[in-house]
Formats: structure tokens, C-alpha cells, sequence
């Protein structure tokens, strides 16, 4: 199949499973800054696939009504982890504690989705290095890009890439992205079984999706 042929496929892939996930979703009682215990304040947010974050009852969830400070950001991600606090796990999965709030999180797929490839210079070699940014704040939240690691979900098109241990492991990479990397794909045993390699910096690699086998999607 032809790069941008692939590229519409992949695009139509994601908006199906995007609308299979909100009407997944269900309604939880709460009220945002209730106080369970003295010293306490607890807040839920929700995280969508493009990886903007919202408040989780702002009726509104576009690019208007999202958080954009990048400091908060990296405070709010770099404390993001699973929620083992016996505390709404089941909806709301992960959890993010900043002093004495609990803020809990839900969202469309993973927390961590990835935004933009950057490219830094290694001050030690002089070599320009690929960097994953993610959570839109991407100068401050990264983790090495590898895309012999990127993994395809067939079923639902989207893409996934290696991120932090404490979230879970694994990251999705944002639409848009996905379907530029969809186009330096290659397919060796056929479109329905995946991508078997990428072509990246003018070079071929075989795609390795072993570290993803035992993560949860």
C-alpha cells in the first residue's frame, strides 16, 4: 500500500477506537477539591488521546480548556504514577500527588502520550540524539526516542513507544505522529500482520516488539 494511502488506513483506525473509548466511559461521584480526611484535598483529571490534560468534569475538553503551563506539567507528570491508594482505582487508574492533594487521573488510553520528536546535541560526543517529548511539554518531559521499539495495534491503528516504568512502561504516541511514522513502514510479512521495520535517518531497522508483550493496553 502506498505511504499516504497507509497514512488515511491508520487515521481512520484511531477515530474508531477514540469513539469506542468514550462509550466506554461511566459517570463516578465526586466533587473536585473534597476534602476525605483533614489536610487533604483531592482532584480528577482526565488525559485524551492527544495527551492534553483536563480537569475530568470541564464540559469542554479542547485545546482552549486544557493545561498548558509546561512547569506544571513536568510537576504533574514526573509524579504520575499507578494508583494503589485503594482510592477510585478502578476509574480513575493513576494518580499524581503534589504535597497534600491527590490528584487521580483517568483517560482515554495511557497517561503518557508522546508529542514531538526532538533532537538534541550530546555535549559529550557532538552527536545530535532523537528525544520522545511527552505531555506536551516536551523540553522538560522526555525519554529517548527508540523506533526499532515502536509497536502497531492492527485492531486499532494507533502507535506505541517505551516510557516511563512507573506509569506502566508504555506510552502511546499521538495521532498525528503515528500517521507520519505509519508512512516509514515497512511490511515484509503483509499489512494485516504489522509493520515489520521502520526506515529512519536514511537507514532500515527491524522493529522489535518483545518489551511490549507484557504490557498492558
Amino acid at each position: 500500500m502506498f505511504p499516504f494511502l497507509r497514512s488515511r488506513v491508520l487515521a481512520t483506525k484511531i477515530k474508531k477506537s477514540l469513539y469506542m473509548e468514550i462509550f466506554k466511559r461511566h459517570c463516578v461521584k465526586y466533587v473536585q477539591g473534597q476534602s476525605p480526611e483533614p489536610r487533604v484535598r483531592e482532584y480528577f483529571y482526565y488525559i485524551d488521546h492527544q495527551g492534553m490534560l483536563f480537569l475530568d468534569d470541564a464540559r469542554m475538553k479542547n485545546f482552549t480548556s486544557c493545561f498548558k503551563d509546561k512547569k506544571f506539567l513536568a510537576f504533574f507528570f514526573k509524579r504520575l504514577k499507578k494508583n494503589n491508594t485503594g482510592r477510585y482505582s478502578e476509574d480513575f487508574p493513576y494518580v499524581s500527588f503534589c504535597g497534600p492533594e491527590r490528584n487521580f487521573v483517568r483517560c482515554d488510553d495511557l497517561p503518557i502520550v508522546f508529542t514531538k520528536v526532538i533532537q538534541k546535541k550530546n555535549s559529550e560526543t557532538g552527536k545530535n540524539e532523537d528525544w520522545f517529548g511527552y505531555a506536551h511539554a516536551e523540553e522538560l518531559l522526555m525519554v529517548p526516542f527508540e523506533p526499532v521499539k515502536l509497536y502497531m495495534n492492527i485492531q486499532s491503528g494507533r502507535v506505541y513507544h517505551p516510557a516511563p516504568e512507573r506509569t506502566g512502561g508504555i506510552g502511546l504516541v499521538r495521532s498525528k505522529i503515528a500517521i507520519e511514522l505509519s508512512t516509514l513502514f515497512n511490511f515484509e510479512k503483509g499489512e494485516e500482520n504489522g509493520p515489520t521495520h521502520i526506515f529512519w535517518n536514511d537507514k532500515k531497522y527491524a522493529l522489535n516488539t518483545e518489551w511490549c508483550k507484557d504490557k498492558v493496553l
